[in-house]
C-alpha cells in the first residue's frame, strides 16, 4: 500500500456524510468527501437538484430535536420540538460551517466506480473520468433515493397518473381528485392525510396491519417516553406498547387491519393526523390492490373505486451503483455488516448511516464515525472473523425473528441497545492491538 495516499474517501455529504467528515477532521485524518449535488443535507434538501431527496414541502421530522441533534451541536432553541425539513437542512448547513468541514467536500461530483485494489485500498473514479486512490472508503450515500415499486406489478391497466412517493412534493395537483395512496409507512400516512384536505376523496390501501403511534404520548414527545433502564429491553417494549394502546385504542375501530405483531416488532407508523382524517371520513381504508381497472382500481375484497391518481409509498431499494456486483451486491435490501458498519470481507470499507433505527440516524452516524476513526488510527481492533460472523448471524436471526424476512426491516436497530452495543465493542476493541491503517495529518507532516 506504499503507493496509496494516506487519505480516506467519503461518498456522500448528507446527514451521515457530514457527520463522518466532521469526525475525521477532528481526528486529523486526511480525507476527501464527494457529493453528487451542491446543497448539504442529502435527503433533507427538498429541492435538491440531483432529484434524490424524498422530502416534500410539508415534511416535519418524526423524531424530537433533542434525539436528532449531534452530540456537540444542539439545535437552536427557536426550533419547535418537531422541526420542519427546511430547519433541518439549515441545521446541517450551520453544522458544516461551524466545524469548518465545507472545504473538504467536492460538490456536484459523482463517484461512478469504486474499485478494490490488490493488497487493499480503493481507486475512485469520478464522472469526469479522473481516478483517485485512497487507503479506506466510507460509504454514506443514503438509502432513501432508489425507488422500490410493487413487484410483481399489479395486473391490469390504469388510465390515470401513477407516481412513487419519492416524487410527491405538495398536494395542489390532487385537488378534487380521487386519490389512492398505497402503503402504511410514515410517508404514506403523511401524504394521505395531506391529500385528503384537498381531494374529492382519498383512499388508503393497506395490506397489513400496523400500530399507529402519535407524536405525543402522555404530553411528551414519543421518543422521550422511556421505561426504566433497569428493565430488560423486551419489557420496556411491552410497557411502551401498553401506553400506546391506552392512548390510541384499537386501530380496527378505524377500519384498519388488526396488527399481527406487537408494538416494536415493526418500524413504527408515526402520525397524529391519520386516524382523525379516517374518523372524519376524508380517508377511506381499502384492502390491497387486486388489479388496475382503467379509471379505477379493484381491491382484494372485491370492491372497486374510481381513482384518478395513485401514489405508491412502497419504500426504497438499497443500492450502490458505484460498486460492481462482484464487489458489493445487495439482495432483498440485505447487506450483512458487523454492527451495521464493518464489511466482513473488506477491512478498509465502512458504511455510515446504513441502518433503520427506532429513533434518528444522525447521532448513530456520528457514533459510527467515531468508531471507524478509532479503527483507522489503530485505537480499535476488530474481533476475529469467527466472532464477527457469530455476531452478524445472531443479529440477523434476531431481526428476522422479530420483524420477519421483510425488505423493510433488514437494517432495523433499536436506538439505545445499539448505542450500548457499539460502545461496549469499542471498549473491547481498544484492548486488542493492531497497526493503524491511517496516520494523522500531523504525523505525516512530522515524518
Amino acid at each position: 500500500m506504499k503507493d496509496i495516499p494516506n487519505r480516506v474517501c467519503v461518498i456522500g455529504a448528507g446527514s451521515s456524510g457530514i457527520a463522518a467528515a466532521k469526525v475525521l477532521k477532528d481526528n486529523g485524518i486526511p480525507f476527501d468527501c464527494y457529493e453528487v449535488s451542491d446543497p448539504f443535507g442529502g435527503n433533507w434538501a427538498c429541492d435538491n437538484p440531483n432529484g434524490m431527496s424524498s422530502a416534500y414541502k410539508s415534511l416535519f421530522i418524526n423524531t424530537s430535536k433533542p434525539r436528532m441533534q449531534f452530540s456537540d451541536y444542539p439545535m437552536p432553541e427557536r426550533y419547535p420540538i418537531f422541526p420542519h425539513h427546511t430547519q433541518i437542512a439549515e441545521y446541517f448547513n450551520n453544522y458544516v460551517e461551524h466545524f469548518g468541514v465545507k472545504q473538504y467536500i467536492r460538490f456536484n461530483t459523482t463517484v461512478t466506480l469504486a474499485t478494490l485494489l490488490t493488497g487493499g485500498g480503493w481507486e475512485i473514479t469520478l464522472q469526469d473520468g479522473s481516478t483517485h486512490r485512497y487507503r479506506a472508503l466510507l460509504v454514506a450515500s443514503g438509502h432513501h433515493w432508489d425507488q422500490r415499486w410493487p413487484y410483481p406489478p399489479f395486473p391490469g391497466q390504469f388510465d390515470g397518473v401513477i407516481i412513487h412517493s419519492h416524487s410527491y412534493k405538495q398536494p395542489d395537483e390532487y385537488a378534487d381528485k380521487h386519490v389512492l395512496v398505497v402503503g402504511f409507512g410514515n410517508s404514506s400516512v403523511d401524504i394521505a392525510a395531506e391529500a385528503s384536505r384537498v381531494s374529492a376523496m382519498t383512499y388508503l390501501s393497506v395490506r397489513r396491519g400496523f400500530h399507529v403511534i402519535p407524536k405525543f404520548i402522555m404530553g411528551k414527545p414519543l421518543d422521550q417516553l422511556y421505561a426504566p433502564d433497569l428493565l430488560p429491553f423486551a419489557w420496556q417494549l411491552k410497557i411502551y406498547g401498553a401506553i400506546v394502546r391506552l392512548n390510541v385504542g384499537k386501530v380496527t375501530d378505524y377500519g384498519l387491519p388488526e396488527p399481527d405483531h406487537q408494538v416494536g416488532q415493526a418500524h413504527p407508523t408515526v402520525s397524529s393526523d391519520i386516524l382523525n382524517r379516517i374518523a372524519h371520513g376524508r380517508i377511506k381504508v381499502k384492502a390491497n390492490i387486486q388489479r388496475l381497472d382503467g379509471d379505477g382500481v379493484i381491491f382484494t375484497d372485491g370492491t372497486r373505486e374510481h381513482i384518478d391518481r395513485i401514489i405508491y409509498c412502497t419504500g426504497y431499494k438499497v443500492t450502490f451503483p458505484f460498486f460492481k456486483p462482484e464487489v458489493i451486491e445487495v439482495k432483498n435490501n440485505d447487506l450483512p455488516l458487523f454492527k451495521r458498519v464493518f464489511h466482513p470481507r473488506y477491512r478498509d470499507l465502512f458504511f455510515i448511516g446504513l441502518l433503520q433505527p427506532l429513533g434518528a440516524i444522525m447521532p448513530l452516524a456520528e457514533l459510527q464515525s467515531i468508531w471507524v476513526s478509532k479503527y483507522l488510527l489503530g485505537e480499535y481492533t476488530l474481533p476475529k472473523d469467527t466472532e464477527m460472523q457469530r455476531d452478524m448471524e445472531h443479529e440477523r436471526n434476531e431481526m428476522r425473528k422479530r420483524y420477519g424476512n421483510s425488505p423493510r426491516h433488514t437494517m432495523q436497530v433499536d436506538f439505545a441497545p445499539y448505542v450500548a452495543s457499539v460502545q461496549k465493542e469499542m471498549k473491547r476493541g481498544a484492548q486488542r492491538s493492531s497497526p493503524p491503517l491511517i496516520q494523522r495529518e500531523s504525523q505525516v507532516l512530522a515524518n
